[in-house]
């Protein structure tokens, strides 16, 4: 039986559209949905247990893989079989999944998965920007509890006009890229790069955004309509206890905004508020903990955070006592680490980011190897948070979901600084070996002084500033340079990072509904101000990339060099170019400009020395010498008609000097002239006419010797010339000696 299919439109408003299908593929998931623009097609399925799990949250997972066969290519690597996710992959997953989390009920924990696929690619379409879309919409057709329908959208600008979901290409043109998430009343996440442009521009491309992200949810509640809409399924929802709600609330709020008042440390402030939660315990018989004991934790936590946040509201103070404009004492450091290319040290607070720089050829490139991409990167940044820069011990697991976003936060804020004419393939490092409130954004002033220590011409020095607001509605407070408690009691935290001049990235999730655009641009340039004072301790630490890199750091040198001269720098099997980089102390990597078809050589060495002698190899191949000019030879071979000269100013080129062209006199012996080793001047006469060889003369420069007669030239007329064979011995076929004997008759065997 042929499957019904209900199937919505969306129009892009510039010919492209998008399209959401269902009743087709996946239909024992609790919801499925195809969505495909171009060639394009995700698969999102939903799928969540009906019995809740044993734990206090949402164990949620969103999960997008790109398939190989989509793009009709194969994994690379030895298997071939799609494996971990890439870190675009990863990416992609921490989009969907912050707009997802927060409207799933809070006592709604059943396990739950959000599964996104990659079936065919276009090379027009960006598949990441449909996943949200994708997600959203199989939900809408499934009975989880879910708040709204939403969606995401990339937004860029390019040549000055925004454009939705662009392409590869047009991104490429473009001063902005943001990623929305938003329901059709609210902007919930935003994640972006930029080339330095206000907060009413960037502002301005969110609303654009949610415009087109309206017209998608519109497009989701259609489909569910037309399908059916489930009624939502009955779940086993917390307990609720008003009575012991408010009696643990008169018992711990007092008390609680006292400690927050007092302005004390991370660890002090967290053993204050435990002893008031073990206070509130003791409060309790043993019957009464018995019966329920399991709220009291979560009520506690409730008032906790009401008279941290009311603290804020009312007298304008934080749990660290400072104000809400007012960033933590900075302190900073280069040139830390005595063997790395370039480090730093960076301090804010209870937070510290250790990064270093290390400078490499383009074999040292990020490759990316992705259905939906390829390519390399040549700057590129990794973010390390162990467990112990928060006192904790914990397995290490490999590289977290969230390491991988941060760094790729760090890495946007930071990439559009460094310069296109960069030679170097730039890795920068951050390790965070304290955190209490935004590692992240330490990462980012980190790296900028790593990379200005390395000698890095970076544009301009980046900053980078993590900001939080609390409000109940009518009062509100942004918060500058927030504390780790303070982004989890808060209801937004963003992380802005730029230059002087304007944003270079930002990352936003956003947690209550209706946040106004005018709120969010006051917030916007209080981070501004934040980010500025940020960035005059950097500058106070180095006001300015290094003149050079350092003694013990590789100097790279570019060449272009003709593509026919490739192969001979190569040499046959590599054999010239790997014995040059042994003798050098060098590493040269060879690409060839797609363009031009030029080679492009890339030098990189440690000292002047090495450099210098890959050079001179390379001056070697592409010496021509000029008609009618002199230079300085050595002779390096001698034979019985000449001597091979090799040129000084081009060592490995070498020319015939014939014997003739020795001296004025008449030369017997080319050794009566000249010997091994010698070192002379030749004249250059360009290609000999006769012999189509390079022709250089010693006699040429040399006086004449008084009464020196020139011999005569060649008669080619003279008996014996070629054009006059016949007539020398009339040897013409025709005329043949009768005399001579007839050949014999070859004898049959």
């Amino acid at each position: 039986m042929i499957p019904k299919v209900f199937k919505e439109v969306i129009d892009l408003g510039d010919g492209r559209e998008i399209s959401i299908e269902t009743g087709k593929l996946a239909k024992q998931a609790h919801g499925s949905v195809v969505v495909q623009s171009g060639k394009c097609m995700l698969l999102c399925t939903v799928v969540s247990n009906y019995k809740q799990s044993d734990v206090d949250f949402l164990p949620l997972t969103v999960d997008y893989r790109e398939k190989f066969a989509a793009a009709g290519r194969y994994p690379g690597g030895f298997f071939k079989r799609e494996a971990r996710p890439s870190d675009g992959e990863v990416l992609t997953m921490r989009l969907v999944d912050r707009v997802l989390r927060p409207l799933f009920p809070k006592d709604y924990h059943a396990e739950t998965q959000v599964m996104i696929q990659l079936m065919s690619h276009d090379d027009d379409v960006m598949p990441e920007a449909m996943a949200g879309l994708a997600a959203s919409a199989a939900i809408q057709l499934s009975d989880l509890p879910f708040e709204c329908a939403i969606s995401e959208a990339r937004v860029a600008r390019v040549n000055g006009e925004f454009v939705i979901n662009p392409t590869r290409a047009q991104l490429a043109e473009s001063d902005l890229e943001m990623m929305i998430g938003a329901s059709a009343d609210s902007v919930m996440m935003v994640e972006g790069e930029m080339d330095e442009i206000s907060e009413e521009e960037m502002a301005d491309a969110i609303k654009f955004a949610h415009e087109a992200i309206k017209v998608q949810i519109d497009a989701q509640l259609r489909l569910a309509e037309a399908f059916g809409k489930k009624e939502v399924r009955e779940y086993a929802t917390a307990e609720v206890n008003e009575d012991l709600q408010k009696r643990i609330h008169e018992l711990a709020y007092d008390k609680c905004y006292a400690i927050a008042k007092k302005g004390t440390s991370k660890a002090e402030r967290s053993a204050a508020f435990a002893e008031v939660k073990e206070e509130v315990k003791a409060s309790f018989t043993e019957e009464e903990m018995a019966e329920f004991g399991h709220l009291v934790g979560g009520y506690y936590s409730k008032a906790e955070k009401e008279a941290v946040r009311e603290l804020t509201l009312s007298e304008g103070l934080r749990l660290d006592g400072r104000k809400t404009d007012e960033i933590r004492p900075i302190w900073c450091e280069v040139d830390y680490l005595p063997s790395t290319h370039g480090s730093s040290i960076f301090s804010r607070g209870e937070t510290q980011a250790l990064a270093t720089v290390t400078l490499g050829t383009s074999r040292d490139a990020n490759k990316i190897d992705m259905p939906s991409y390829e390519g390399e990167e040549n700057f590129y940044l990794h973010y390390n948070f162990p467990p112990f820069c928060t006192g904790e011990a914990r397995p290490l697991r490999g590289t977290s979901r969230r390491e991988v976003g941060h760094g790729n936060l760090a890495q946007r804020g930071l990439k559009g600084m460094i310069p296109a004419d960069c030679p170097y393939t730039v890795r920068v490092v951050s390790e965070v070996l304290e955190s209490n409130g935004s590692s992240s954004m330490a990462t980012v002033c980190a790296g900028t002084m790593a990379l200005m220590d390395a000698g890095v011409k970076m544009k301009r020095p980046v900053s980078g500033i993590a900001m939080g607001l609390i409000s109940d509605g009518d009062r509100y407070a942004v918060l500058s340079d927030i504390l780790g408690d303070e982004d989890h009691l808060g209801d937004m935290d963003f992380k802005v990072t730029g230059t002087s001049e304007g944003i270079t990235a930002c990352q936003m999730d956003i947690k209550i509904k209706g946040l106004s655009y005018e709120i969010l641009v006051n917030a916007l340039k209080q981070a501004r101000e934040g980010r500025l004072h940020i960035l005059g301790k950097i500058t106070d630490t180095i006001a300015a990339p290094a003149e050079s890199v350092k003694d013990h750091a590789p100097t790279m040198v570019t060449r272009r060099v003709p593509n026919e001269f490739i192969g001979a720098l190569i040499g046959p099997g590599g054999k010239v170019i790997q014995e040059m980089q042994k003798e050098t102390e060098t590493t040269i990597v060879i690409n060839e400009d797609p363009v031009t078809e030029e080679g492009i050589v890339e030098i990189l060495g440690v000292g002047s020395k090495g450099i210098d002698a890959v050079m001179a190899k390379i001056d070697s191949l592409l010496f021509k010498p000029t008609v009618g000019n002199v230079y300085e030879v050595k002779v390096i071979k001698m034979l019985d008609f000449g001597a091979v000269v090799e040129y000084m100013d081009a060592p490995g080129n070498e020319v015939l000097l014939h014997v003739s062209e020795l001296a004025w006199e008449r030369t017997e012996n080319v050794s009566d002239v000249v010997n091994m080793g010698d070192v002379f001047d030749v004249k250059y006469f360009g290609q000999d006419p006769r012999t189509r060889k390079e022709k250089v003369s010693r006699k040429a420069i040399l006086p004449k010797p008084e009464g020196y007669v020139a011999r005569p030239p060649r008669d080619d007329k003279r008996s014996g010339g070629r054009d006059n064979r016949g007539a020398r011995d009339n040897r013409g076929r025709d005329n043949r000696r009768d005399d001579r004997k007839p050949r014999e008759d070859k004898k049959e065997d």
